[in-house]
Formats: structure tokens, C-alpha cells, sequence
């Protein structure tokens, strides 16, 4: 089994055949598997760095992150996605793992916020994130404010 490694790269840096994969497994989780019709193309992608996991030449995890104030207030992770055949693995550990040491190396901060889904609580809080604010609903979605300081 091959192993999952990451690639950090500004949406200049991506490949088309990298771009579509990127977009072909969000539009897998997040329209298709979680069936919520909404805009994933939202022309932030251009001002984002792409946290990209790639196994076997596939990209199979997935984040954007943002400095503070190219998309919310504080330095940001979004759009966070794991393949469905590969949430066994541990993989969205990595991820958010790597996505934080990533803003804290290269953005030179620590406090980061999040929108989570809040069947996902537990995970972001294990990764040392705290709730802020009241569940509201995104994209027909629960989520709720989440902080790491």
C-alpha cells in the first residue's frame, strides 16, 4: 500500500489534471455523498494555498487554507475533505495536522478558525479547537464557529 503524502501549493502552482481532481473529490463529498446542492466554486480558491494529500497519484485529502483577512478575520482551514475509501486510515488527522503546522510556518500565526460541521466536533477539538458562538446552518448544513489560539 502506497503511503499518502502532502503538497502545499497557490492555485497558480496547480496542474489542470491536479485542479480537476481537486474539484472532482469535493464535488464527490460534498454534493454527492452529503447531497447538498451549493456553489463549491467560489472564486476564493485563487486566494488560498491547496493542502493536497495524494496517494497512488490520486488526491484523496484535501484542505484550502487562508491568511487572516483573505477570507475570514483569522487565519482560516476550509473546505476539508477525505475520499470515503480512505476515512479508515486516520488521513483527516493528518490533514488537520498538517493544514495548522502549515498556517503556523508559513502565515506566522497561531489562531486559527474554522467553520465545522458539527457532527465533526470532536475531531476539530481533539485538534485543539474550541467552539465559539451558536450551531447556525451553512449550505442546509449544521455548523458552528470553531477556534484554535
Amino acid at each position: 500500500m502506497s503511503l499518502l503524502h502532502f503538497e502545499v501549493k497557490k492555485f497558480e502552482e496547480l496542474s489542470t489534471t491536479e485542479l480537476y481532481k481537486i474539484l472532482r473529490l469535493r464535488a464527490e463529498v460534498f454534493v454527492v455523498e452529503q447531497d447538498c446542492v451549493y456553489q463549491d466554486i467560489d472564486n476564493k480558491d485563487q486566494i488560498a494555498l491547496h493542502i493536497i494529500g495524494i496517494k497512488n497519484d490520486e488526491v484523496v485529502a484535501y484542505t484550502r487554507i487562508f491568511r487572516a483577512g483573505d477570507y475570514l478575520e483569522n487565519a482560516s482551514i476550509g473546505r476539508v475533505v477525505i475520499s470515503e475509501k480512505e476515512r479508515k486510515y486516520g488521513y483527516g488527522h493528518l490533514l488537520i495536522e498538517k493544514s495548522i503546522k502549515t498556517i503556523h510556518e508559513l502565515f506566522e500565526v497561531q489562531e486559527i478558525k474554522i467553520s465545522a460541521q458539527c457532527y465533526l466536533i470532536n475531531f476539530y477539538e481533539k485538534h485543539g479547537f474550541k467552539q465559539t458562538g451558536k450551531e447556525y446552518l451553512e449550505d442546509g448544513i449544521p455548523h458552528i464557529g470553531m477556534i484554535k489560539s
